[in-house]
């Protein structure tokens, strides 16, 4: 049998390096585990990129999805925000790179338990973790999306009863010195709003969390400032994006805030 010519090996006249080059879209399964270290399994969608020098022609596309399916083999560890830098170590290793980027995003469920009844449910939360390593220097970046209630403060104080309320989004970036893990994040922004939610209500827990929510008006400038001032007091947080979008139950559009510090 004749050898097969490794093409991407090849040299490239053009002397231009590429930053970036890789797959992006792949849906994969992994097994996610936070701070309790437990794992849970989930379809990650991951883009995987490293940079390429100046003088070979491609990268190697399969060793990219080889690095994930490893991963999931038995008797792996879960991928963590902990471990995430050691994933990208394994990366530029694997592909002989300057440098790599990688970016997974999926649902995250935590298990709840309604505030008087107990009911437990699962309520799942949008994140995101994104890891680049480039020249020896690691930097790290965890999102969560977290849907919570939100009462407005001016509908409170000018109706003689009742006060128009919604479910909102509440969306914070980190870029993180040490880890920060997704439940921290989301705890953050439950705490700040006038009442988290819950996949399973009784009636009494229904009641509990309309004069929770009550009891707690947040307008979307409230929500922004006071996650943020949690996250200004953190020494592990190097930067950070927080968003807050109310989708107002009085009207057919949405009120939305940012606030961003940081490099």
């Amino acid at each position: 049998m004749f050898p097969i010519p490794d093409v991407q090996s090849r040299s490239d006249g053009r002397r231009v390096a590429i930053d970036q080059v890789g797959i992006r879209g792949l849906r994969y399964p992994l097994s996610f585990a936070d701070r309790d270290g437990v794992a849970q399994p989930t379809i990650a969608t991951c883009n995987v990129y490293v940079a390429l020098p100046e003088d070979r022609k491609g990268t190697h596309m399969s060793r990219l999805i080889s690095l994930l399916e490893a991963r999931s083999e038995p008797g792996q560890p879960p991928i963590s925000v902990a471990n995430f830098h050691a994933l990208l170590d394994e990366l530029v290793v694997l592909l002989e790179a300057p440098g790599g980027r990688i970016e997974i995003a999926f649902p995250f469920f935590v298990r709840k338990s309604a505030p008087v009844s107990g009911a437990e449910s699962l309520l799942d939360y949008e994140t995101r973790i994104e890891g680049e390593l480039l020249d020896g220097v690691y930097r790290q970046t965890v999102s969560v999306a977290a849907p919570v209630t939100s009462l407005c403060p001016c509908s409170k104080e000018i109706s003689d009863y009742g006060a128009h309320s919604q479910r909102s989004t509440i969306t914070i970036v980190a870029r993180s010195r040490g880890p920060v893990f997704l439940t921290e994040l989301i705890r953050i922004a439950e705490e700040e709003a006038s009442c988290e939610l819950y996949g399973v209500l009784k009636r009494a827990d229904e009641k509990y969390v309309t004069e929770r929510a009550f009891d707690n008006p947040r307008f979307v400038e409230d929500l922004v400032r006071a996650v943020a001032t949690r996250l200004m007091a953190d020494a592990r947080v190097d930067g950070f994006v927080v968003e807050a979008e109310n989708f107002e139950s009085i009207h057919n559009h949405s009120a939305y805030a940012r606030i961003a510090r940081g490099p």
